[in-house]
């Protein structure tokens, strides 16, 4: 009896340190972006918007097990355009609505990082990374490039099919112009017959 209740503590023991150990890693999966604000400074009357340029220092951390994947802080800051994808997606989308000065942790899902190839051999698939980042400076879009950035790629978007079109019109014309030197060739040809 005695040994069937120590198989019974050790089964059930067994099956509580499982549960919580997938408890624990269903934790540590993060479905959403999370942005918290570390130092705020005191006046923060411009935020940052899409378009505009920022400068940045970051260390970024794999959140699995703290390990820094990359940090600007050895070398000059990183600039930011907003809109423009030079970051990561999480990264970007946590930087719009920040002030110069303010610092900021961010903790990135794997859909809004490098998500399921991951960036071997630094950062594995499915990863959730971590990014501690202080706006260096905040230079705003002016309205001339808000117009480039919003307008450029429309009109370009819309000049491919025309000049497509235009083209394919010549080439068409082309191809059912009748050459002159052809067309007294065939006239001799049925003149002999």
């Amino acid at each position: 009896m005695k040994a069937k209740t120590g198989v019974t503590l050790v089964l059930l023991a067994a099956f509580v340190y499982v549960a919580a150990q997938e408890g624990e890693s269903e934790q540590n999966v993060v479905e959403e972006l999370l942005v918290e604000t570390l130092v705020k400074p005191e006046t923060c009357s411009i935020t940052s918007e899409m378009g505009d340029t920022l400068q940045i220092h970051y260390t970024g951390k794999l959140l699995a097990d703290g390990k820094v994947i990359d940090s600007s802080l050895s070398r000059d800051p990183l600039v930011v355009e907003l809109g423009k994808r030079t970051v990561i997606p999480g990264l970007e989308q946590s930087l719009v609505g920040v002030c110069e000065g303010q610092k900021i942790k961010t903790t990135i899902p794997p859909h809004l990082a490098y998500g399921k190839r991951g960036y071997p051999p630094t950062i594995p698939a499915d990863a959730a990374l971590e990014f501690e980042v202080e706006v260096m400076s905040l230079i705003q879009a002016t309205p001339w490039q808000k117009m480039v950035n919003d307008v450029f790629p429309l009109v370009c978007l819309g000049l491919v099919p025309t000049l497509l079109g235009m083209v394919g019109l010549y080439l068409y014309n082309k191809a059912n112009a009748q050459r002159p030197g052809k067309k007294k060739a065939k006239d001799k040809k049925s003149k002999k017959k």
